[in-house]
């Protein structure tokens, strides 16, 4: 019985031992994308689709808005029939305008998740080679859709700047990191 206490105990004893020395640290993913030459690249190339899609809709606002307010200036003094057309017509055309709205936004997420994935993954590579070169078994994001995962960190643990170095970039320096 005692040997079966002092090996559950020496069990115990080696696990937190073990897990006292885990070396953990944090990369600010954003920080790191920040500082990359494809940054620039994709933010622009996003913008411009942003602008080209928003132009495609006002097109189609405008052609609505211009289109409702003949109906409201001349609707009740043309035939029933006349006015039920345009009214269908104006219902048709508002709801191609949701729908272009709605595929702008799909379109404009396709081409984001299209832009950033290799990003990513060159980041999630070089952070997995950084850690593993540098002693760490864990490495957290810093930040989560804009949401601090990290309260706390020693700045000797954030891993940014070495995987920045991992991927050839020298890091610039700014006001919040």
């Amino acid at each position: 019985m005692r040997t079966l206490v002092f090996l559950v105990a020496f069990g115990f004893a080696t696990q937190i031992a073990q897990a006292q020395t885990q070396k953990i640290g944090y990369a600010d993913v954003e920080y790191i994308f920040s500082q990359m030459p494809e940054a620039r690249q994709i933010e622009s190339e996003l913008q411009s689709l942003q602008t080209q899609l928003k132009n495609q809709i006002d097109t189609k606002v405008a052609e609505f808005q211009k289109k409702l307010a003949e109906y409201q200036q001349y609707g009740a003094t043309v035939p029933d029939a006349v006015r039920q057309n345009t009214e269908r017509e104006l219902q048709q055309m508002q709801t191609n305008i949701e729908k272009l709205q709605q595929d702008s936004q799909a379109n404009f997420q396709k081409k984001q998740t299209q832009l950033m994935e290799p990003v990513y993954t060159k980041v999630g590579k070089a952070i997995e080679e950084t850690a593993k070169e540098n002693g760490f078994s864990l490495i957290i994001n810093n930040q989560i859709s804009g949401l601090d995962v990290v309260l706390y960190g020693d700045e000797k643990i954030d891993i940014s700047d070495l995987v920045l170095k991992k991927m050839g970039i020298t890091p610039k320096p700014q006001a919040n990191k």
